[in-house]
């Protein structure tokens, strides 16, 4: 396997820069052939620096037009230039003025890093290394400096000329061009810049921050699409309030604007005062738009937003520290959400989304920390773990020390280092001084990769009326970590009587134990509770306080007990997956379930459904079953998908099967004649009806699959039609074919809807997917250059169709990698991000596992693989 230059960067290596660039004065001049770039820096060095250490600058594919210092051009010998860098071997050991000339082809750029033209609107990427692209410079995020940037282009083709910060001049250019100066005048990191110039319609809005400063607003989009940025616009007033009274951060420049962009490789981007956004993440209406797609724009929107401290004002130090930026803003983000709408469902949600995502990558052979100590690709460490488990990270931190003390800590984080990038050792030191406590022990969960496994049993003794709780954590090895620390678990808890109410105790020993949370800091405790008149039922890990795999000696009439009577609606929720998880394990080790153990679950989703406290919402996500490819993680090795779907699909029958009736009965009287909202209670309704419809058609109930094909015809909003083509697509119904036909016919000119045809069409688990996804990418008309595209057909059949990805014919993995062999000539972020879906073939059973390794192994063999492609490669392998 040869690849491109292939280096390892460590952490421990990290240094300064001999230089460093304090201003930046860009000039583009953009024409439909090229864009040339000139380049300004104001570069200065270190009071360490010795006479004649170089200057050496990142590049990407550069050609050097011109050099110059201080005006005077540099003769041949007193630089070296080529397209992955410049050293200008003895530059003056004072303040000057660096001048080059580069010349680009963004039309050219498939890689979308860097500059790059999308759908004839120039636009640029540069998190985390694309600004090399564009210029030679010190391309790292600990290099601080102002930007002023000048762009001319052609009045006809880009009318809207964008750039960080605030616009301080615009005018005539002659001959048809005309200009825009922009100039930021906070210091950033060259992956916060970003430009745009084009033909775009927009949306205007204003916000007022709190200390009475009025904010321009923008929104920029493809003309015609105006009206779908509303809902993104009304996101971004409410994110801008919201973080003002949580975390007292306002706003800072004159204007704030977004873009969106129909090809990039990212959600988004938090470009000082230009965030630019794939467009997927912006567009909404009712009728192409699900419920998910508004809370998606919603949460992202004010992700990127919120990015403004946490991540712009405030900025890693060097790429290892991803998480300080990444995981505290998703922790702003979900509470964010939280607040909008419930607290309680969002919680599950982002659970949900950690053991699908998180996990799986925690316990396979991509494995590592939050803080990576080495990468050779930093683009594939943008991974669940920088961004969930950092989240979970900074989540257990609040919760350990209150949310006054918490905010203690982020206040004095913002007081303290404001202006500078910064490690994960300062974020924590600050919580430690806010609040006098040690952190250095919960430092741990950022250096150690792996999901913890919390074991906890409980005993009562009658006579002396005590109560006692052991508990014992356990990580296994990861790669490159055979060994493991204990770390701090805060396991929120509550102890129910057998009435269902809350029970008080009388003291307690053992661990420590602050209120209803006991911190396990060790590889085990026990805690005696004393006062106890009956034994009680624990209600452990409540919230989801740490980010582990928990198991009890709790029965299924304890789990059940819990079901009905927990007042965490978490736990709730998570006796219910328990008791479907225990079953379809046992079921898969050659234990079938028995009849009265399905009928006490089966009676126990009636409860819930019944349930005239809990939410429509809440209903929605705590009628189901665990995943199959949670199930499959939970058996741990020599899994067989087409086993745990059968099981799955059985078990799925025998209990939701006898609540045909009642469901059916809800599901009608959650009909609505009224016009789509997007609010949390219509939202909720929406969601307990479709879910209600999934499990008739999945439980093969009598006239549900006709009652899937009428919802789709009759359906007056995204969300309800694309529920009933899923609903029946999985299950393969005989409507299913001409449904997804219809789909195609009415929305394939629309990509963003087109998606979700391509995510359907490649999530049935029947034969004959692979033919059907192969006769699409056949398609001449097929856009093999767009990542979306891209990612919803390939990327939804590696990572989330396991029968079929898996089978054990091999066909599934030899698909893939074919697949990504090709598109790593084009996109290589695109090619690795859909190799990550072979990271489960380790635990799979031995046929299979042999066919997974062939084909990883005939990847192997390609020429010439991306950096990116082949470093997740070589991970795989390496398992």
């Amino acid at each position: 396997m040869r690849t491109e230059t292939e280096h390892t960067i460590y952490l421990k290596d990290y240094a300064a820069s001999p230089y460093r660039i304090v201003s930046v004065d860009l000039d583009f001049r953009i024409l439909p052939e090229g864009t040339r770039v000139i380049s300004q820096l104001t570069i200065e060095p270190q009071e360490t620096t010795a006479p004649g250490t170089p200057l050496v600058l990142d590049g990407d594919d550069l050609a050097l037009g011109s050099i110059a210092i201080d005006g005077a051009p540099l003769v041949l010998s007193a630089y070296a230039a080529d397209t992955n860098g410049l050293t200008v071997f003895e530059p003056p050991l004072r303040r000057f003025v660096l001048e080059t000339e580069v010349n680009l082809k963004p039309e050219g750029n498939t890689k979308l890093m860097g500059l790059y033209r999308s759908s004839g609107t120039w636009c640029t990427q540069c998190e985390p290394e694309g600004f090399r692209r564009i210029t030679y410079y010190l391309d790292r995020p600990d290099n601080l400096a102002t930007f002023k940037v000048t762009m001319v282009a052609p009045r006809d083709v880009a009318p809207v000329l964008l750039a960080n910060g605030n616009l301080v001049g615009e005018g005539d250019a002659g001959d048809g061009m005309h200009f825009a100066i922009w100039e930021d005048p906070f210091p950033k990191p060259a992956y916060l810049f970003a430009l745009v110039a084009g033909d775009l319609g927009s949306i205007t809005d204003s916000f007022t921050t709190a200390s009475g400063r009025k904010v321009e607003l923008a929104i920029y989009c493809t003309h015609g699409k105006e009206q779908q940025c509303l809902w993104a616009m009304d996101s971004l007033k409410r994110s801008m309030a919201w973080d003002e009274k949580r975390f007292g951060r306002e706003y800072d420049l004159d204007i704030f604007n977004i873009v969106a962009v129909s090809d990039f490789n990212f959600g988004a981007m938090e470009n000082k005062g230009l965030n630019i956004f794939n467009d997927k993440l912006v567009f909404a209406q009712p009728e192409t738009a699900t419920d998910a797609d508004y809370e998606g724009i919603e949460r992202v929107i004010a992700h990127e937003y919120f990015h403004n401290w946490t991540g712009n004002r405030i900025t890693c130090r060097d790429w290892f520290q991803l998480c300080l930026k990444e995981g505290l803003t998703v922790y702003r983000d979900q509470e964010f959400t939280s607040d909008e709408r419930s607290r309680a469902v969002k919680r599950i949600s982002d659970v949900v989304s950690l053991r699908g995502a998180q996990f799986p990558e925690d316990g396979g052979p991509l494995a590592h920390p939050a803080r990576p100590d080495q990468y050779r690709e930093i683009n594939n460490f943008y991974t669940a773990t920088v961004y969930e488990k950092g989240a979970e990270i900074v989540r257990m931190l609040a919760t350990l020390l209150g949310e006054a003390g918490f905010r203690k800590g982020m206040d004095l984080y913002f007081e303290r280092h404001d202006g500078e990038a910064t490690t994960i050792e300062a974020f924590l030191a600050v919580f430690a001084e806010a609040n006098g406590i040690d952190l250095e022990q919960f430092k741990t969960w950022y250096l150690q990769a792996g999901t913890p496994r919390l074991t906890v049993s409980d005993s009562y003794d009658a006579t002396t009326q005590t109560y006692t709780l052991k508990l014992s954590q356990e990580t296994l090895p990861t790669p490159g970590q055979p060994t493991k620390e204990a770390l701090v678990l805060p396991i929120k808890f509550g102890l129910i009587d057998p009435n269902g109410s809350p029970m008080a105790w009388g003291g307690v020993s053992g661990a420590e134990v602050r209120d209803e949370m006991i911190v396990l800091n060790g590889a085990s405790a026990e805690v005696t509770f004393t006062g106890i008149a009956n034994k009680p039922v624990p209600s452990l890990l409540r919230g989801f306080s740490a980010p582990v795999n928990m198991t009890t000696n709790l029965t299924q009439d304890d789990q059940l007990f819990l079901a009905r009577h927990d007042s965490d609606p978490f736990n709730r929720w998570q006796a219910l997956q328990d008791v479907g998880m225990a079953l379809a394990v046992d079921a898969i080790n050659g234990k079938p379930w028995s009849a009265e153990a399905a009928k006490a679950l089966s009676d126990a989703f009636g409860d819930t459904l019944a349930g005239e406290t809990l939410d429509d919402a809440f209903k929605a996500l705590a009628l189901s079953l665990p995943a199959e490819a949670q199930i499959g993680r939970t058996i741990g090795k020599d899994i067989d998908p087409s086993q745990v779907h059968a099981v799955r699909d059985d078990l799925l029958k025998a209990v939701f099967g006898p609540l045909a009736l009642p469901m059916l009965r809800a599901y009608r009287a959650l009909a609505s004649d009224l016009p789509y909202a997007p609010d949390a209670a219509s939202n909720g309704r929406r969601a307990l009806r479709n879910r209600l419809l999934g499990l008739l058609v999945a439980s093969e109930a009598a006239g549900a699959a006709s009652l899937a094909a009428q919802q789709y015809a009759e359906a007056r909003n995204m969300t309800d039609r694309l529920a009933a083509l899923g609903a029946s697509a999985v299950a393969w119904t005989a409507d299913a074919p001409a449904m997804l036909a219809d789909f195609h016919a009415r929305f394939a000119a629309d990509p963003l809807v087109y998606d979700k045809w391509l995510a359907v069409t490649a999530s049935v688990p029947q034969d004959g997917v692979i033919e059907r996804i192969r006769t699409v990418l056949a398609d001449p008309a097929f856009p093999r250059t767009n990542p979306n595209r891209l990612r919803s057909l390939m990327g939804t059949f590696a990572m989330s169709n396991p029968t079929q990805f898996a089978r054990a014919d091999g066909a599934g993995f030899r698909f893939v990698a074919d697949f990504v062999a090709e598109v790593d000539k084009i996109n290589p972020q695109v090619a690795a991000r859909v190799l990550t879906g072979f990271r489960v073939w380790p635990m799979l059973e031995s046929e299979r596992r042999d066919a997974a390794k062939s084909a990883l192994t005939g990847l192997q063999s390609v020429n010439s693989l991306s950096r990116n492609t082949a470093d997740i490669l070589t991970r795989m392998l390496a398992s």
